[in-house]
């Protein structure tokens, strides 16, 4: 099954800006000045893994609509993601948001939109089923101590 990647490297440049993504991808092995495009397509690809991992157990996997919450998401986590340990608290609480959310989806508390398959049973269709072998003790059984 192929990973379908919720952002693109457009997105993200759209959402934050080449300053910014020039920034957190900067590499010593990376061209000075320029966006590193393998690492920021890795964190976007590490962000969708994470975000699969939230909604697999609710929605058919790969999605053939993304809806535009998870590009959103995915570009936080992916920016997060690229932060390292030097994430500024908005940066954190933007992520903090996003798991908050994505728990949420995973819960079925709030929904994509998208048709649910594979989506946990409801409590309403269990049915509990007791089997007995019969009675261990009984006057035909006690031979007189009954």
């Amino acid at each position: 099954m192929a990973q379908v990647m919720y952002a693109t490297p457009d997105n993200m440049l759209s959402r934050f800006g080449e300053q910014d993504l020039t920034l957190l991808t900067e590499r010593e092995d990376s061209v000075p000045g320029e966006i590193n495009l393998a690492l920021l397509e890795q964190a976007l690809s590490d962000a969708s893994a994470e975000i699969d991992g939230y909604i697999a157990g609710r929605y058919v996997l790969p999605l053939t609509t993304v809806p535009a919450v998870l590009e959103r998401n995915c570009c936080d986590i992916a920016r997060y993601f690229l932060y390292g340990d030097k994430a500024p608290e908005q940066v954190e609480k933007r992520y903090a948001a996003v798991v908050k959310f994505l728990t949420a989806v995973s819960k079925g508390d709030i929904s994509l939109g998208l048709a649910t398959t594979g989506e946990t049973a409801d409590q309403s269709e269990l049915v509990i089923s007791i089997e007995s072998a019969g009675s261990v003790f009984g006057r035909k059984s006690a031979k007189g101590f009954i």
